[in-house]
């Protein structure tokens, strides 16, 4: 385990418009890094807040014929049981841009483990925790 920060692994969300992506997450202060057009099943994009990374997968109709993801109804929110934790220095700038989205899910809270977080979804169901920045690799983190 390594004590620096490294992009490795990441999230990969799929999502069928990347122009909604781009409305929503750019609300929430995301940077665009690259991106490539949709076109069968090549469509990416990759956005980052601060450290945080998150990619973009699809940007059409084809995110509904992927191997695993097909089986469900178009209509299945992409995110359900998904939750995607975003750590923030300022929370509360963060909590009132999240609010201009109409898509609160709760407010600021103090949380049992230390932190305060906040939860918003977006427009294709992803859960996003907002959250001030912990290493939830530290026990101090855990509720007992």
């Amino acid at each position: 385990m390594s004590d620096g920060f490294h992009i490795g692994a990441g999230v990969e969300l799929h999502v069928p418009n990347f122009d909604e992506v781009r409305t929503f997450y750019q609300k929430l202060g995301f940077e665009f890094l690259w991106s490539r057009a949709p076109e069968g099943k090549k469509g990416y994009l990759v956005a980052s807040l601060g450290s945080n990374v998150l990619c973009f997968w699809g940007g059409n109709e084809s995110i509904y014929s992927q191997s695993y993801f097909g089986q469900f109804e178009p209509t299945t929110p992409r995110g359900y049981g998904v939750e995607i934790v975003i750590m923030v220095e300022d929370l509360d700038l963060y909590h009132s841009k999240a609010a201009g989205t109409g898509r609160m899910v709760d407010a600021v809270r103090d949380r049992p483990w230390g932190v305060r977080d906040f939860r918003v979804a977006d427009p294709f169901g992803y859960y996003l925790r907002f959250t001030e920045p912990l290493d939830i690799r530290d026990r101090r983190y855990s509720v007992e």
